[in-house]
């Protein structure tokens, strides 16, 4: 993990951005939104009488800029140490990490912004010498209204290593590992229709069942997946509300050992202090890293579930195709109930097996809470598409 420490670089290697007008728009709002953070950090450090504590600053700070922006959470964290730096900067710049910034190939990158991810061309403009930044890399808008990411790199390493590969966050081109979000994409490609209507007639159903049954399997995987990152969740926020108890504790025995003189006693508390802070900042990453990866489970899940549902529905339509092609068109209602009812059970058999609420027939409350929230995300998006034009 990444420690906000004395840099070990010594000069930069520039990359100037070839912005379209959608990355442009999206870099934008990065600064824009990281320039609002910031005030509120003045504010908030000034309404509670916050200094140079940063557990206690991020312990106020965190939540609120989460909710007034559209940062992304490692940024909000970067920033919470950079204030000071950032007033100080002669040209608006943004901290950036391995988390933040990833160079996918020999021409272009990849950007977390505001907006979203991003994938944007570069070209190499040479080196500048110095390094001062406690982060690994800084999205730098320069004197003359270009964009650069400069990365801090060794000047040693410049005769061996091509500037496209001076820094760490390069993307090596392996093959991607096989994770729980890919394999559910691939279940989910293979439940479609046309998948399905591929296959040899006879084997339609057997096809459908097995999908079926590779698609429960996924969903459990998931569940035990989100399961592990909630318990790691838990550790992780415990631990983060260890220090930021005993950094409060801390502050209030500096402030008694200053008034009665005893500087010895107040320069040990603040070296701990700053250990803590060190902690933190390491517990802060793990944290926000946790998060992406919950999210993804729970992305997964809703595809997971929604494949699930398709799968049980093609079914029964398969099902009662073979019957209906087998019997008299008098018999033909008496047949599609018959096969409602076996599609009504198979669903109630796959809810007792992986602990999902079957989706024949729906839940009233469950779809209004469904819709509610897919109409909040509908406006959500929405707004984000005009504010863009």
């Amino acid at each position: 993990m990444f420690l906000m420490a004395a840099s070990p670089y010594d000069q930069a290697v520039r990359y100037r951005l070839l912005l379209s007008p959608e990355a442009r728009h999206a870099v934008e709002a990065t600064f824009a939104d990281y320039a609002r953070m910031m005030d509120m950090l003045d504010e908030i450090a000034s309404a509670k009488g916050i200094g140079a504590n940063l557990v206690a600053l991020h312990g106020h700070a965190y939540d609120p800029i989460r909710k007034a922006t559209r940062l992304p959470s490692r940024l909000v964290t970067l920033g919470l140490r950079d204030r000071a730096a950032y007033r100080a900067a002669s040209n608006p710049r943004l901290p950036l990490d391995d988390r933040l910034v990833n160079v996918r190939d020999a021409g272009t990158l990849s950007l977390g912004t505001a907006l979203g991810r991003v994938t944007i061309p570069f070209e190499v403009t040479g080196y500048a010498a110095g390094w001062t930044h406690a982060t690994p890399a800084q999205l730098v808008r320069t004197d003359h209204g270009d964009l650069e990411i400069h990365f801090g790199v060794i000047a040693a390493s410049r005769q061996h290593i091509s500037p496209r590969k001076d820094n760490v966050m390069l993307a090596e081109h392996a093959p991607a590992p096989d994770t729980l979000l890919s394999r559910a994409g691939r279940l989910i490609a293979g439940i479609a229709y046309g998948a399905i209507d591929k296959a040899e007639d006879n084997n339609k159903v057997a096809l459908v069942k097995q999908a079926i049954r590779e698609i429960e399997q996924a969903e459990r995987d998931q569940r035990d997946g989100l399961a592990a990152a909630r318990a790691e969740e838990y550790r992780l926020n415990a631990r983060r509300a260890e220090i930021e108890r005993e950094t409060a504790a801390l502050a209030e025995q500096i402030q008694v050992a200053i008034g009665e003189n005893r500087d010895d006693l107040a320069r040990a508390g603040i070296a701990r202090q700053m250990d803590l802070e060190a902690q933190f900042e390491v517990l802060s990453k793990a944290i926000d890293e946790n998060a992406e990866r919950v999210d993804a489970v729970l992305t997964s899940l809703r595809a997971i579930l929604s494949s699930l549902q398709d799968a049980q529905a093609r079914l029964a339509e398969l099902e009662r195709s073979e019957v209906l092609a087998k019997q008299p068109k008098a018999a033909a209602r008496k047949t599609e109930d018959v096969g409602l009812a076996k599609a009504t059970r198979a669903s109630r058999a796959i809810a007792r097996a992986t602990g999902v609420p079957e989706g024949i027939p729906p839940s009233p409350d469950i779809d209004e809470l469904s819709k509610l929230k897919r109409d909040k995300d509908i406006a959500e998006r929405l707004a984000r598409l005009k504010a863009q034009n």
